[in-house]
């Protein structure tokens, strides 16, 4: 048999996957190579979160199969993070060889996967590109801004992202305004989420509720700004029920840094997807520090309350249901009365946050990956 008729291999592509957050992202590009099969997908897990709660359990709920490759590096410091990423992934690219490697969001996997892509010659695809906080003592922020200057493909969840991206010199071509992946997710996942009873096995009522999410640095490592913080969120408690499902990262926090305080909140260990989902559906009132947290709400329409001084996701509060608050003990308090006395709260779903992202994700690929070849 000539080599022209020899049958080609399919465009390989290594999506790489570390955080929680990146496994709702994750999956339904993964479901949607699979779908069509013009792309051969080589799935990497590099265990950065390392607790099953927090990792195996996403699989499971988000029927992600099982990975080709886990790289187990779990915790560790920023550095120590993203080099044992680095220098566990190169062997993996340079066995597979793939034409492309996919990254998504933020998370020290996300920067490191990247280095090591480029530095082997291959074109790295970065979704939810264009990001910014603006703030560069955000890890997060350092990841975004470097992972994107050496990406090929910039693909955007929401229109600042294009917009940062032009104002730092991208290359217009190479951004696509594709839409959000972590609300394909969603979508796909609601029905079975609200079939299950959390809510009620925690003893709440729908719409009765509020839900606290709090992992940040900035929030949990200054003993008293967390203290101030539970102090209020204690006094919202009094008048409705807080659920706290709390990180890891968390609940070490309150030990060290507070001697143990026993919170007066309704705390849980960490939630699956679909639990937490539940959770967040029928809430009246969600405070977070969380990104991906105010992108669901949004779609969701209930009110949300950002424990931070900014967003990158400025489109959650030009248009959907989230507000900044930061971390002032008194606009937290008089935020959060507005809500629980009815003050309305209008919001829209964004733009391309219809569940069909993934889809123009891979469309671009199998488009520039085949014609490459």
């Amino acid at each position: 048999m000539s080599e022209s008729e020899k049958p080609r291999r399919r465009p390989r592509i290594v999506l790489v996957a570390g955080a929680r957050p990146n496994f709702m992202k994750i999956a339904p590009l993964l479901h949607e190579i699979e779908r069509r099969g013009a792309l051969d997908a080589f799935l990497v897990h590099t265990g950065q979160h390392y607790d099953a709660a927090m990792s195996d359990g996403f699989f499971r709920d988000l029927g992600i199969r099982e990975p080709d490759a886990n790289l187990e590096v779990g915790s560790a410091s920023h550095a120590v993070q993203t080099a044992q990423v680095m220098m566990r992934i190169e062997p993996i690219l340079i066995e597979q060889r793939p034409d492309a490697v996919l990254v998504v969001g933020d998370v020290n996997s996300t920067l490191a996967a990247t280095v090591a892509a480029v530095k082997l010659g291959i074109p790295v695809a970065h979704v939810e590109a264009g990001l910014r906080s603006f703030d560069r003592s955000m890890p997060e922020e350092i990841n975004r801004l470097l992972t994107d200057a050496v990406s090929t493909w910039l693909f955007v969840s929401e229109p600042s992202g294009e917009r940062n991206l032009r104002a730092e010199g991208a290359d217009p071509a190479r951004i696509h305004f594709a839409g959000n992946v972590m609300i394909d997710t969603l979508l796909a996942q609601l029905e079975r989420a609200r079939a299950l009873d959390t809510v009620e096995r925690l003893g709440l009522t729908p719409g009765g509720y509020a839900v606290l999410t709090l992992h940040r640095p900035s929030n949990v490592d200054d003993p008293v700004r967390l203290g101030a913080l539970f102090d209020v969120l204690e006094e919202i408690h009094a008048r409705v029920p807080v659920v706290f499902p709390v990180h890891p990262r968390t609940a070490e926090a309150i030990g060290t840094q507070l001697g143990g305080r026993d919170l007066a909140l309704r705390t849980t260990a960490p939630l699956g997807y679909l639990e937490f989902l539940r959770l967040l559906a029928d809430a009246r009132l969600v405070l977070t520090d969380s990104g991906g947290i105010q992108e669901e709400t949004t779609v969701l329409g209930v009110p949300c309350l950002t424990l931070r001084q900014n967003t990158e996701r400025p489109v959650t509060v030009e248009q959907g249901t989230n507000r900044i608050v930061g971390g002032d003990p008194h606009v937290i308090r008089s935020e959060a009365a507005k809500i629980l006395d009815g003050e309305p709260r209008a919001g829209r779903v964004p733009d391309r946050w219809d569940g069909r992202a993934a889809a123009r994700i891979v469309d671009v690929l199998e488009r520039d990956l085949q014609e490459a070849r």
